[in-house]
């Protein structure tokens, strides 16, 4: 299970969710614009308050974090056993 925290007009957050498209990753998207209880969750999920975050797993318990870091990732040819 792939989750991705986003906010509205954030251009990472297109990015990445563009790169997890074009792999045909399927994805959970949590929009956290205008709700600080959502802010709040993804703070104490990574302990960031930055979009986007890309969590994996099971449990979505393992934080990618973001568009930079998944597209390094992807780069390297390890984000897809990651994310499937």
């Amino acid at each position: 299970m792939v989750t991705i925290y986003t906010k509205n007009s954030c251009p990472y957050c297109i990015k990445a969710k563009a790169l997890l498209d074009f792999l045909n990753v399927t994805y959970k998207e949590v929009d956290i614009t205008n709700t600080p209880e959502k802010v709040q969750e993804l703070s104490q999920r990574s302990g960031f308050l930055t979009v986007p975050q890309i969590f994996v797993g099971e449990n979505e318990e393992r934080c990618l974090g973001g568009f930079s870091d998944i597209d390094k990732l992807n780069q390297e040819g390890k984000l897809l056993e990651l994310v499937k």
